[in-house]
């Protein structure tokens, strides 16, 4: 049995092979993780792997490539006006419930300098709103953003390892025992 290979478009077709190793690999990486073989990523977007690191040359280029749109995302909420902590917490869980692989990049504790670019990014987003909550004795006055930060790669820790239709139910279970230390 012959595999046939995707027909090779030249190089016209590079912003739309572009395209679509970034979709494929938001999907490859939210169903198996960050750690998926990439040889999926460009199986799913009908490439061969030489078009993949040709756009992505290692594995965090192409997984932040994929989950630009999440921080973006977090960043504009936190500008919102009245945005607060469990509007942050609540859009990263559904995020991490779509995707683990990207909380997973966001806690992680890889020193790739671009990792800790979008940590930096994340946690710069949820400062004001975590110093609002303790102002406000929404949190304890001894909670900082690092520890929000915390317990967000703490339940992501817990999400990753449950079957899909479960992440939801375990991430509010979670978030509801962490609650009590983070609350007044």
């Amino acid at each position: 049995m012959t595999t046939r290979r995707p027909a090779n478009r030249g190089p016209g077709a590079a912003v739309e092979n572009r395209l679509a190793l970034v979709a494929a690999a938001a999907e490859v990486f939210a169903e198996q993780g960050i750690d998926a073989p990439l040889n999926a990523v460009a199986k799913r977007a009908g490439v061969g792997q030489g078009v993949l690191y040709r756009h992505f040359p290692d594995r965090v280029s192409l997984a932040l490539a994929a989950f630009g749109t999440n921080v973006a995302e977090i960043e504009a909420l936190a500008a919102e006006p009245g945005c607060g902590v469990d509007d942050l917490c609540a859009a990263l869980t559904r995020q991490m419930i779509d995707s683990v692989a990207f909380v997973d990049l966001v806690t992680s504790a890889d020193r790739d300098p671009r990792l800790e670019a979008i940590h930096d990014r994340v946690r710069t987003a949820l400062v004001g709103a975590v110093d609002r909550a303790r102002q406000e004795q929404v949190l304890r006055p001894a909670v900082d953003v690092d520890d929000v930060m915390l317990a967000v790669g703490m339940i992501a820790s817990l999400v990753a390892k449950v079957p899909e239709t479960e992440r939801r139910t375990t991430a509010e279970a979670a978030w509801s025992l962490l609650d009590r230390g983070l609350r007044p």
